[in-house]
């Protein structure tokens, strides 16, 4: 049996990522709506096989590492701020998890969200909270076998410049970080998904660049989290396929200089990012099965490149440059 430090460091393998198609049902639902298709079972099953059977994939995805997600959605925070949330599951996530390993998974997903808004928000009870339940679900998960990956997601809706996008984001991956050593998680055995660091949607000044991203996002990395921990699994929100891949890019480019200081394999997680011009494609005609999954593999080399800045493009993406944001990610009443 695998060690929790080997699998971790498996899912981070260079020029490999993880193809985050761990989404609920209604999720989705939504997803395919928007190109037209019922959400049933026969297209969600149809969809997941065109991935799953992409003949070559396993050169870029992790994909020999089955997971799971764990959590059971978020809820508002008593106490909080207006807007802010914790996330559901603890109670019964032990047992369960004994069932995923039994099943066969490797690794195990729990999503917080955090709100910026104003100097207040993120409050500290949501910090603290958040940062605690992702400690404590982390070391749940290690005791049944599984690899926990801790994605504090801060969301990007609201007007925040990129420099206070790194503050928060050093803000929490402190407190996420403080509370894993507070309940003994392994720290070589955990993989981090944050945001990458740039403006919020609503951002009224110049839109960050690649290289901005790239520096705002290894400045926080770098004065938070330890080098124990093997790596980081971006993920895509906000950000169309074709950003994601550049902004990925410039992260690598910058951390291979030789002054970087960083010690972390930095990859991919990506859902929409790799999946939107997939589904488009398929959905518009299911008989072009073959055409999916050429352009899914296509997708995945052009992330597997980024994650060692070795993208030089064009990019297979045909979203024509659409966001890929799915509006507010966070809980409204």
């Amino acid at each position: 049996m695998e060690s929790l430090v080997q699998v971790a460091k498996g899912l981070v393998a260079k020029g490999k990522g993880i193809l985050a198609a761990d989404e609920s049902t209604g999720t989705i639902g939504k997803r395919l709506e928007k190109v037209g298709l019922e959400n049933v079972e026969e297209n969600r099953q149809g969809y997941r096989e065109v991935w799953l059977d992409t003949p070559g994939l396993e050169m870029f995805i992790s994909g020999i590492y089955p997971g799971i997600k764990v959590d059971e959605g978020l809820e508002p925070l008593e106490g909080g701020l207006p807007g802010e949330t914790h996330t559901k599951g603890l109670e019964n996530l032990a047992e369960s998890c004994k069932g995923y390993v039994a099943a066969g998974a490797k690794f195990a997903k729990w999503r917080a969200t955090i709100k910026v808004q104003g100097e207040a928000c993120p409050s500290e009870l949501a910090l603290k909270t958040n940062a605690d339940e992702l400690a404590q679900y982390a070391k749940i998960c290690q005791a049944a076998g599984l690899v926990p990956i801790v994605e504090p997601e801060i969301l990007i809706d609201g007007d925040h410049s990129p420099q206070r996008f790194q503050e928060v984001t050093e803000k929490v991956i402190s407190e996420c970080v403080s509370a894993m050593w507070k309940h003994s998680v392994l720290l070589e055995g955990v993989l981090l998904k944050p945001q990458m660091v740039f403006q919020g949607a609503d951002f009224s000044g110049a839109k960050a660049t690649p290289a901005e991203i790239a520096l705002h996002t290894i400045t926080a990395m770098k004065r938070t989290l330890p080098a124990a921990v093997p790596g980081i699994v971006f993920l895509s929100g906000g950000q169309t396929e074709e950003e994601a891949t550049i902004n990925l890019n410039a992260i690598n480019l910058l951390a291979q200089q030789a002054d970087s200081g960083c010690p972390w394999a930095l990859t991919f997680s990506f859902g929409r990012a790799l999946q939107h011009s997939v589904l488009k494609l398929w959905a518009a005609d299911k008989s072009k099965v073959n055409e999916a999954r050429a352009l899914a593999l296509a997708v995945a080399q052009a992330n597997s490149q980024a994650s060692m800045g070795q993208y030089t493009g064009p990019h297979p993406s045909t979203d024509e440059g659409s966001s890929l944001r799915e509006g507010f990610r966070g809980w409204r009443q």
